[in-house]
């Protein structure tokens, strides 16, 4: 499921060699138009005719009007069901081209190149697929898994430093909820580099990997990849339909910190633990203002989330690093208390 790619992309040409789609989709942003497609398509080696097709980058990319003109697209390209989709982009191309590829014409098999840190640990991997709709993510997607999915690390060297932090909030995720060495190997980095982080974007991804093999549409273990997503989520959604959209592992940072504080107010992590995972994930993410935002907005956003059940919101909590739990039910006055504590860190 996971290659990492050689310089001259071997492992990508012995593929199409062996699966023979009748078309090639290679599906860009005007990124990785720039710094990514050169590089695959200068190492292509077939005869299978191929289109690239382009959308503007960023978040606000992911709506039902992007998914009917990719569609509309296809249908133009007489696109058919041997077809296959490469979505050679971070997150949200990875996202929407799955989503895209899993719907047209009920389903053309699809590949992930991720070109993001974001993309290589996390949204590239596990089938999820999905677009936003007013404003709430992924709130429309499908469970489909790639072909394959290939990662060429040096990718990396083309982001500027946002988008790289943004990636490591997913594998210091990782860290936390199942795999202690992990977490420390990740905090012991002192300069966030592409070249710092090589050494543990396989592991990452091997993390999350086994937890989707274990438990692919989400009904009981995979629900932990979600700790720090059910306030991160709500936030990154309300700056979003402010217009001022954040990073999502900016947000997903923030949630971290105030749901790390939900496991300690629950009792199931002590407070010094809690202050040890809180101030590692300062050193390496900016705090960001909330205090726009009433409780009772990132609450009413938390309740449209899809891993929540009859009017109850779910969140995945750490019960030590290394270790965490699902389906873990939280008032309103734990989420209000961690918020607050979140604004008014020193």
């Amino acid at each position: 499921m996971i290659s990492i790619l050689d310089e001259d992309f071997s492992q990508l040409n012995e593929f199409l060699h062996q699966l023979q789609p009748t078309q090639l989709l290679i599906l860009v942003d005007e990124n990785t138009h720039e710094y990514c497609l050169p590089r695959l398509l200068g190492n292509l080696e077939t005869e299978i005719p191929f289109e690239i097709i382009e959308i503007e980058a960023g978040e606000e990319m992911k709506t039902l009007e992007t998914a009917a003109q990719l569609w509309e697209i296809l249908t133009e390209f007489e696109t058919d069901r041997k077809a296959l989709m490469i979505n050679l982009g971070g997150g949200v191309l990875t996202d929407l081209g799955g989503f895209i590829a899993s719907t047209y014409k009920r389903g053309i098999p699809f590949i992930n190149i991720p070109t993001t840190l974001l993309g290589m640990c996390d949204a590239s991997i596990g089938g999820k697929t999905g677009i936003d709709h007013q404003f709430l993510k992924n709130i429309i997607g499908t469970f489909a898994n790639p072909e394959q999915i290939f990662v060429f690390p040096k990718f990396l060297e083309t982001l500027p430093f946002e988008e790289l932090r943004s990636g490591f909030a997913e594998m210091l995720k990782h860290g936390l909820i199942i795999d202690e060495k992990h977490w420390n190997d990740l905090i012991s980095i002192k300069n966030l580099t592409p070249q710092s982080v090589f050494p543990f974007i396989e592991t990452s991804m091997k993390i999350k990997q086994k937890v989707v093999d274990q438990d692919f549409t989400e009904q009981n273990i995979r629900k932990t990849l979600n700790f720090g997503h059910t306030i991160g989520h709500a936030l990154e959604s309300l700056f979003l339909l402010k217009g001022k959209p954040i990073m999502h592992g900016e947000a997903v940072a923030l949630g971290m910190i105030c749901e790390t504080r939900i496991s300690m107010l629950h009792g199931l992590i002590s407070e010094e633990t809690s202050n040890t995972i809180i101030s590692h994930l300062r050193k390496f993410f900016p705090d960001i203002d909330t205090k726009q935002f009433s409780v009772e907005e990132i609450l009413n956003l938390m309740r449209n989330d899809k891993k929540n059940s009859h009017g109850t919101i779910n969140f995945s909590l750490l019960t030590g690093i290394g270790n965490s739990a699902y389906n873990c039910s939280v008032d309103a006055e734990h989420i209000n208390k961690s918020l607050h504590y979140y604004q008014n860190l020193p």
